[in-house]
């Protein structure tokens, strides 16, 4: 496919109110794009459309409501019938081993991670299908490349993500171009934002965020950039700072074992 162009072009973004979500809607405007925001913090997107300007649209919708996600579907389907670029952004972490997590706190991290992406990428993809050179975009994660003890259901979400979009790839090729990314430890809210299973020691809550916070330092104006960057090369895939690119080697390398190596470099760096 052709490099893929911003300048007038219609994107969708969810989780704009904050991170790489935010960030990257700042960058679809400097590049010239027609913005469709997306979040459930009302307060916090429509910050963000009035610091961008101009006609920014926003929707406030609840992604873990699969009748909220229809309905937003379809609200922007009806209003944007020609989309040249969606990006399946927001996503939500849970903290917490298999054990320590109920069923409905695990199936609320699918329906964020997952299933919202899945139904909205089928709904909108006549829209994506109607421009030519289209393009989709899911943020997946370092953890859909490699699964930690305790982050059971953030990386079944993410793994299931990173699936869907490569026999997306296979499927729309030559239509729609599909790009997935891999973050590493990108300095967004999610640890702060990220509610615990319910069964957690109270005792860890405090140490294990703190843990988790000090890996978080890559600047999400830079995983924005490079994450558009991507969509213009048509990249099929993005790894995002020495934090994904590394454990990602490493997965390669020692499909069984890697997890060992990786967990000391994680205790190492969080030092």
């Amino acid at each position: 496919m052709n490099p893929f162009v911003f300048t007038g072009k219609t994107a969708v973004v969810t989780g704009a109110a904050s991170g790489i979500g935010e960030q990257l809607a700042y960058d679809l405007a400097e590049r010239g794009s027609k913005l469709v925001l997306v979040d459930k913090d009302a307060i916090g997107l429509k910050a963000v459309a009035e610091r961008i300007g101009g006609s920014v649209e926003t929707h406030v919708a609840d992604l873990s409501d699969p009748d909220a996600v229809t309905e937003l579907a379809a609200r922007i389907r009806a209003d944007h019938p020609r989309i040249a670029l969606l990006i399946n952004n927001a996503g939500m972490a849970l903290g917490g081993t298999f054990e320590q997590v109920t069923v409905e706190e695990f199936e609320r991290v699918l329906n964020v991670n997952l299933r919202a992406p899945v139904r909205l990428t089928h709904e909108l993809l006549p829209s994506l299908l109607a421009v030519e050179g289209s393009h989709l975009v899911n943020v997946s994660s370092l953890y859909g490349l490699i699964a930690p003890a305790g982050q059971a259901a953030y990386s079944t979400s993410k793994f299931g993500l990173r699936g869907f979009s490569e026999v997306l790839r296979s499927e729309l090729e030559g239509r729609v171009g599909v790009t997935t990314v891999h973050p590493g430890g990108v300095r967004t809210k999610i640890a702060e934002n990220a509610p615990l299973g319910s069964k957690v020691p109270a005792g860890i809550v405090g140490e294990e965020r703190d843990r988790f916070r000090a890996l978080l330092s890559y600047p999400p104006e830079k995983a924005a950039a490079e994450i558009l960057d991507g969509v213009a090369r048509r990249k099929a895939r993005v790894l995002i700072a020495s934090s994904a690119k590394v454990p990602a080697a490493l997965s390669r390398l020692m499909p069984v074992s890697h997890m060992k190596v990786i967990a000391r470099l994680i205790r190492l760096a969080a030092r």
